[in-house]
């Protein structure tokens, strides 16, 4: 579809129920942590929002994400939605226009917010995060920033809900092995929270989307 056909898909997507955390747990790493949901909410989590940019492509509609730094203190190495935590008596869309103008150099007046997504609790680094679907009519002239941005990765949305972009990867940690399936898009595997995330938006367009990855037991 075209950015006009996506955009009305959406728009009429986005008043529907959305997948929420039936998406986000089939991308969730395993064994997950004990008592941990990603749709819960707790009161002492710090909150955050993101944005799913998408835009005109080389080859149609794209979404931007970033390659985070190997030197940041969080997620380093990582692929990411431009995003961040919301400042003091700041609304959380606007904090996710801030956030993507600020990591991406997008301007907030060139975006159209199409609608939320349901949010995810991060619980290694106890953020809640709401995010966002956002488009713009022509390409960006990207700027990124330097200090934490190491490369922009950019997603054809068809690739985003390809069952055969999903692999399976593994790391040990503290003895414990912890596997996870990541979403290869523009030649990185994205994984963790961006993943959930992305399954949900994958979900929009298709509802089976990483369902072979869904644990009955969620362990």
């Amino acid at each position: 579809m075209n950015m006009r056909e996506l955009e009305l898909f959406l728009r009429d997507r986005l008043t529907a129920p959305l997948p929420g955390a039936d998406a986000q747990w089939r991308f969730a790493p395993r064994p997950s942590r004990k008592g941990w949901s990603p749709d819960q909410r707790p009161a002492e989590a710090r909150r955050a929002s993101s944005l799913m940019l998408l835009y005109p492509g080389s080859d149609g509609p794209a979404m931007a994400l970033t390659l985070r730094r190997d030197d940041l203190p969080q997620h380093p190495g990582q692929v990411s939605l431009p995003g961040g935590a919301i400042d003091a008596g700041e609304d959380v869309e606007t904090a996710a226009l801030r956030e993507t103008h600020e990591e991406i150099g997008v301007p907030a007046e060139s975006i159209r917010v199409i609608g939320p997504l349901s949010s995810l609790w991060v619980i290694v680094s106890n953020f809640l995060v709401q995010p966002f679907v956002g488009i713009v009519d022509e390409r960006p002239d990207f700027a990124l920033a330097e200090h934490e941005v190491a490369a922009l990765v950019e997603a054809p949305v068809p690739d985003i809900y390809d069952a055969q972009r999903v692999e399976w990867h593994q790391i040990v940690v503290d003895g414990i092995v912890i596997r996870y399936p990541a979403l290869v898009l523009d030649g990185h595997a994205v994984w963790g929270a961006t993943a959930m995330m992305l399954a949900e938006f994958a979900c929009l367009f298709d509802p089976d989307f990483g369902r072979a990855h869904d644990p009955p037991n969620r362990t």
